[in-house]
């Protein structure tokens, strides 16, 4: 008797557990309802992240961005194998952005942006994996002070903004990264105008 009651309670437990894990991840309904800011070069943002880290299938980058959409600091893991859980998602992202840059807890509105590039195999439809990802990564934003901002899968395919529709071939889980100098912003034009522009103007001219 005491043998079949631990058994149908490890049996509740279980389900309990598996409703709960099932709880802590966003359908796509919900993360575009949660008004993600959209990112104004994506292509640029995955192809410098790709160079910096490199990613393998199973490989998280999480990446935190100024208002400018300049990269403050980013950081990348492998996913444990394990079921898809958003809590436990969530306390690997929140560890990796503790470790590589300071919380904005005490600023009234977040400034800067935490994105996240996963790379997996399959194809840009959204899983329960990517839902937990996306759970993991609002929850761990709201836990460090940022905003949350885009979920980006990386495939065989290429890149696909998830919730968005927005996507490229290139880069891509077989890829190899594009030179560095690619992946950054291009350097400033020189101002001109004042004394020294014109005298280096007629010095030219010569």
């Amino acid at each position: 008797m005491t043998f079949g009651f631990a058994s149908s309670s490890a049996a509740s437990l279980s389900t309990s557990a598996s409703a709960a894990s099932a709880s802590r991840l966003l359908e796509p309904a919900e993360w575009a309802a949660a008004g993600i800011p959209l990112l104004r070069n994506p292509r640029e943002v995955v192809s410098g992240l790709h160079a910096r880290h490199r990613p393998r299938i199973s490989t998280a980058i999480v990446a935190v961005l100024d208002p400018e959409e300049r990269l403050c600091a980013s950081a990348s893991f492998t996913r444990r194998e394990a079921p898809a859980d958003g809590w436990m998602f969530r306390n690997a992202l929140l560890a990796q952005l503790r470790r590589i840059i300071p919380h904005d807890l005490r600023r009234r509105t977040p400034v800067r942006t935490a994105i996240l590039v996963y790379c997996r195999e399959g194809d840009a439809r959204w899983t329960e994996e990517d839902g937990a990802w996306m759970w993991g990564l609002r929850d761990a934003c709201t836990l460090h002070g940022l905003r949350c901002g885009a979920y980006i899968t990386l495939t065989h395919d290429g890149w696909h903004v998830l919730g968005e529709g927005r996507s490229g071939r290139r880069p891509n889980a077989d890829s190899e990264p594009e030179p560095f100098a690619l992946s950054e912003a291009p350097p400033l034009t020189p101002r001109t105008g004042g004394p020294v522009s014109e005298v280096l103007r007629r010095a030219a001219a010569r």
